[in-house]
């Protein structure tokens, strides 16, 4: 082969490469949802609570960005796994005008539900544009209480002997510095906290036990061995899946069902499945 044929062919391979890898991270995978299994061991959790499962969803975005049929297809198949548990931790909607709200009452009807409880927290995404619309919160914890769903704002919650601690949402308008300060250690307790950046600042009291994060969405796109060039947070460690805080907190931080732009490379979308033990 010369080299001008070898050149064109190379040419014409690499245009190849790039329009099957744009169709795959268009068309693909923002939806092939992955379930990832995670041990989550609890403090003092109830001896009836070993085994049982704990699902949680995150950043489902419901709006015109992405085909939200997705998401009713996705709910539909997490509840045939019949969790103990589910916790919706924030951004429901990608706001844009009321049309979101109406399209999240939509969704939410097929909403996977929890044995035993179903709990939510907010977003920043779920107070409008820039964070700070308070009318369109309260709309989307009213159609999510009505779905069957507990909203925690800066609130705690027991069911069945677990304990969820829920945080309102870092960057918008009621974030609660203060609500860790009478955390009950001798409960199981499992935190529910949109923004995983919360983990750095002073307002723990010792907390010792689970985050359960989203926001990030393992920044969508990552290239293969590197980490996301993208992330919607101050500290870059806060990707995606489980991280050790090495001061009896444990973190994770799952990756979307959702999308807030329908484009995914090597960062799937997920729903998160733990199994309760003791530590």
């Amino acid at each position: 082969m010369d080299r001008r044929k070898f050149l064109k062919r190379t040419f014409w391979s690499a245009i190849g490469v790039g329009v099957a890898s744009g169709v795959y991270a268009w068309q693909i995978e923002p939806f092939w949802l992955e379930y990832v299994r995670v041990k989550m061991p609890v403090k003092n959790l109830p001896d009836h609570l070993v085994g049982k499962t704990l699902m949680q969803i995150s950043d489902i975005h419901v709006g015109d960005r992405f085909d939200y049929q997705y998401l009713i297809d996705s709910f539909q198949e997490a509840q045939k796994y019949k969790p103990d548990f589910v916790v919706y931790t924030g951004d429901f909607v990608s706001y844009e005008n009321e049309g979101q709200l109406i399209q999240l009452e939509e969704v939410m009807q097929h909403a996977v539900k929890g044995k035993f409880a179903t709990v939510g927290i907010l977003g920043n995404h779920d107070y409008g544009h820039g964070w700070a619309m308070q009318e369109v919160a309260d709309k989307i914890c009213e159609i999510n209480q009505k779905a069957g769903l507990t909203m925690l704002k800066n609130e705690q919650h027991e069911f069945e002997g677990l304990n969820f601690i829920g945080f309102d949402d870092y960057w918008a308008l009621n974030f609660d510095k203060e609500l860790m300060q009478n955390h009950d250690a001798s409960k199981a307790n499992i935190v529910l906290c949109h923004n995983p950046d919360v983990c750095d600042l002073d307002v723990w009291n010792n907390y010792q036990g689970w985050i359960l994060s989203g926001h990030t969405h393992g920044g969508q796109c990552k290239p293969p061995f590197l980490p996301p060039p993208m992330l919607p947070v101050k500290n870059e460690r806060y990707s995606a899946g489980e991280i050790d805080l090495h001061d009896g907190r444990t973190l994770y931080i799952n990756r979307a069902l959702g999308h807030l732009w329908q484009v995914r490379f090597n960062v799937r979308p997920e729903i998160t499945l733990f199994e309760l033990s003791k530590c």
